[in-house]
């Protein structure tokens, strides 16, 4: 298998993936490197877009507790 031959999680354009894609994507691509089957160019290719991916869903969640903390504040105003 090569590098233009390997289908990377996440499809062409991750960055537009929804939490619940991104993290699914981030759980195949954990998962087809423990395989242990790939040539060094893949797993290379899939370790950067598993980074990609941890770095959406990481944006995901600081900004859902960002919302969760403003409305803490809010309550606590109240």
């Amino acid at each position: 298998m090569t590098v233009s031959k390997i289908q990377l999680p996440g499809g062409s354009n991750p960055e537009k993936l929804g939490y619940e894609a991104a993290r699914a994507a981030l759980a195949e691509v954990v998962e087809l490197m423990e395989s242990g089957e790939l040539e060094l160019e893949n797993s290379i290719a899939l370790w950067e877009r598993g980074e990609v991916l941890a770095r959406i869903c990481d944006e995901f969640l600081a900004s859902a507790q960002a919302k969760f903390a403003a409305l803490e504040d809010e309550d606590d105003d109240d």
